[in-house]
């Protein structure tokens, strides 16, 4: 987090800086593994850098905005030769996050999304609101540089958007678990877990690869995943059917055989964004649920230790101080930017 002192330091500005782009540059180039040509111009259906760009700003501070710039310039250095569109390719890259954390940080925003509201703020200003910025100035710049014809204008800005509001709504929750996770699963959790993931590495294959269109079978899969490890194990679950959708779509095999280019796109995108709506928003939901009878248990035990004192005419001992409230503290102070 940006409270970490070593981090407020010049030195350990500029390592986070580098740290943020080597990051974006690793996903960019995990995403361009696989593409879909649509009207001309290379996309790709699952752009993780949108989701690692939103996650470092959330978690390291707004300051780390440069990290994203240098990583995204030289993921498309490694594509083609800069020209002065990039530059506005750069902008939208980066503003599109940017503009995501600072609503977010309006509508108060939880990294722990353990609540519905954190979910729906994460799909609807992040994922939504906010990714058409760098689609637009994208897609915009190739169609000015006669990169791209006026008419595929369309076409091509909804599988940008798509493809970075799916980075957005699978890769930025997995990165705000795994970043506040802190202890193991115990013993029994790992063998349910492990049962799931055997589950899930033969299911999701048969659901994606059968020319018969199973795709709906990986639903009680997200919704067991949700269940039973929150938000986690929903992403993660979310995560793999995706990747695995998206092989076999660029592959044109299984449910996304004998079809165009655009109802390829149109139908993984439709699958992928669906999933991840449903893992995101069912297990924060859960998690909210449970938080809420926790507190409602704790409300309920600390209500008749006051009545026991009561009762034997002895004053009420004082709240103590718990490790919830020092998160919720931190999470209120969390936000400002991080001074050097």
């Amino acid at each position: 987090m940006v409270g970490i002192e070593e981090l407020r330091r010049p030195g350990g500005y500029a390592i986070r800086v580098l740290a943020v782009a080597a990051c974006y540059y690793a996903a960019a180039r995990l995403g361009l593994i696989r593409e879909l040509t649509v009207e001309g111009a290379v996309v790709t259906p699952l752009w993780p850098a949108s989701g690692v760009a939103l996650a470092a700003l959330l978690t390291c501070g707004l300051r780390c905005w440069p990290g994203i710039v240098l990583g995204a310039f030289f993921s498309i250095l490694s594509l083609t030769t800069p020209d002065v569109w990039v530059l506005c390719i750069l902008f939208g890259n980066t503003a599109a996050p940017l503009c995501a954390a600072l609503l977010l940080r309006r509508a108060g925003f939880r990294t722990d999304l353990a609540r519905l509201r954190d979910g729906l703020a994460l799909t609807f200003l992040a994922a939504l609101a906010a990714t058409p910025i760098s689609a637009t100035v994208g897609v915009g710049s190739l169609v000015l540089s006669g990169s791209l014809a006026a008419e595929g204008f369309w076409p091509v800005w909804l599988a940008w958007w798509v493809g970075d509001a799916m980075g957005v709504l699978i890769v930025t929750p997995l990165l705000l678990m795994l970043h506040r996770a802190r202890r193991p699963l115990p013993l029994g959790r790992w063998k349910e877990a492990t049962a799931l993931a055997v589950v899930a590495c033969l299911l999701v294959p048969l659901a994606v690869y059968s020319p018969h269109s199973l795709l709906f079978l990986v639903y009680p899969l997200i919704v067991w995943a949700a269940l039973r490890f929150q938000l986690l194990g929903s992403v993660l679950c979310a995560l793999f059917t995706s990747v695995v959708a998206t092989v076999a779509a660029t592959d044109g095999v299984g449910a996304f055989a004998h079809l165009t280019r655009v109802a390829v796109m149109a139908k993984l995108q439709a699958f992928n964004g669906s999933m991840a709506l449903t893992a995101l928003l069912l297990s924060a939901l859960i998690t909210e649920q449970r938080n809420t009878r926790r507190s409602v248990e704790k409300a309920c035990q600390e209500l008749v230790e006051v009545l026991e004192h009561l009762t034997a005419g002895e004053a009420p001992p004082p709240r103590p101080h718990t490790a919830a409230d020092d998160e919720d503290e931190a999470e209120d102070r969390s936000w400002p930017t991080s001074a050097p």
